[in-house]
């Protein structure tokens, strides 16, 4: 019996997939395994394999299509079957849409042209550039089309006389009056184009959309700012690199000193959940990824209990992963606490939307170097601001100070990190 194929649910927050492409056609034979389709979601593009063997009898979504979650997209049978039957009463997904296409490609050339003479026009005139005129209920100055060449070739804003002629249509008496009484004004010169492009909003941008606007619309933000003094990190790190394969960036610093400081505040490892607070006992740490359609967080799950050369390892596998799209459900969820670091993109500080279920998120600005007294004298000392944005419904000011003081503790003191 014909089986309906339909929009998995490929992560906890997918709502609908865009279809990337179809590896198998109508009439293809397909077995337990098979590679079916690729699918985008909110978070990646991933494959779809068969689980059942069969011939592929109805494609119910093109290519770029998007198809709500458990929507039939597919119908596999035996050859020859009929699979209307399998279809009927099941919720089928939208083809993809076609672009319209303009009918009357004069009038889509008029369209696009600004209330400007054509450069059509344009190019058969000699004298001075076309020039920007005001526009009537259509968009267009009333004017004669003599009335208009006079005027360019005079070098006169024509929109600054005043018609005569019916329903105030400027003609040519009207330009050579105009001309005659020493009035000219000078012309804007056209030096462009206005263009843009519009694309369709990805499933990943949608999702970030709707996430952030909930978080940011629902949680009570405030945010905490402090300056860390990173001189000891960065020797720590230096001699780290000179013995280690894997080497070791700020960034594994600060995920490895923020779950150290999360261990002494178990307070700010908690989610809001409405009618309750989670206080969570474990501390997995989300990693904010940039990707070209938007924003990943892959998670380092048990980071307090880590060494350096684990949290590295695993932060570059997510980086590399994460913009190949092909991180895995399991390799984003979980979070307890986020970390967004933009000072690699030479950012001195920023605020963070809290990314949800987690009641903070800190922002890493880049290092810099300033100058401090030591008694009478001037040293150069290197900085790093961090910004904790706090959820008030869970997180109270107090209990955020003493997070930033702990991390500072960790940074500052980095031998207290292998304690």
């Amino acid at each position: 019996m014909a089986e309906v194929i339909r929009m998995p649910r490929m992560s906890d927050t997918m709502t609908e997939g865009v279809i990337v492409a179809w590896h198998k056609k109508v009439g293809d034979k397909v077995k337990s395994g098979d590679l079916m389709a690729e699918i985008e979601t909110d978070k990646a593009v991933m494959e779809f394999e068969s689980f059942q063997d069969g011939v592929l009898l109805y494609i119910g979504a093109e290519k770029g299509a998007a198809v709500p979650v458990d929507s039939v997209i597919a119908v596999l049978g035996k050859e020859g079957e009929d699979y209307k039957t399998a279809l009927a009463g099941a919720s089928i997904a939208p083809a993809a849409k076609e672009d319209k296409q303009v009918s009357d490609p004069a009038k889509a050339e008029a369209t696009a042209e600004s209330p400007l003479i054509s450069s059509t026009t344009a190019s058969n005139i000699s004298g001075p550039t076309p020039i920007l005129v005001s526009q009537s209920s259509n968009g267009r100055i009333k004017a004669s089309p003599l009335a208009k060449k006079i005027a360019i070739e005079s070098g006169v804003n024509i929109s600054q006389i005043t018609g005569s002629g019916p329903e105030g249509r400027i003609i040519k008496d009207d330009v050579e009056q105009f001309l005659s009484s020493g009035k000219k004004s000078v012309q804007p010169v056209v030096v462009g184009k206005e263009s843009y492009e519009e694309v369709p909003v990805s499933q990943m941008r949608k999702t970030i959309a709707r996430r952030l606007a909930e978080s940011k619309f629902s949680a009570p933000h405030f945010y905490l700012k402090m300056n860390i003094a990173m001189d000891k990190a960065m020797d720590a790190r230096k001699q780290l690199n000179d013995y280690l394969q894997e080497k070791i960036s700020i960034n594994d610093f600060v995920i490895k000193a923020s779950a150290l400081a999360l261990r002494e505040n178990p307070k700010v490892n908690s989610s809001w959940l409405g009618d309750k607070i989670r206080y969570n006992h474990h501390i997995h740490i989300g990693m904010a990824v940039a990707v070209e359609e938007g924003l990943l967080v892959p998670v380092i799950k048990f980071a307090d209990q880590k060494n350096f050369q684990q949290i590295s390892s695993e932060a570059k596998a997510f980086g590399a992963k994460a913009k190949e799209k092909k991180l895995q459900p399991s390799d984003w969820e979980g979070n307890t606490f986020t970390i967004s670091n933009l000072g690699m993109m030479d950012i001195d500080e920023f605020t963070a939307i809290i990314n949800p279920p987690d009641s903070c998120i800190l922002a890493v600005g880049k290092i810099r170097e300033s100058a401090v007294f030591e008694g009478e004298e001037v040293k150069p000392a290197h900085f790093m601001t961090v910004t904790l944005s706090c959820d008030h419904r869970v997180v109270d000011g107090a209990t955020g100070a003493k997070f930033l003081q702990s991390l500072k503790k960790y940074l500052e003191n980095p031998v207290t990190l292998f304690l």
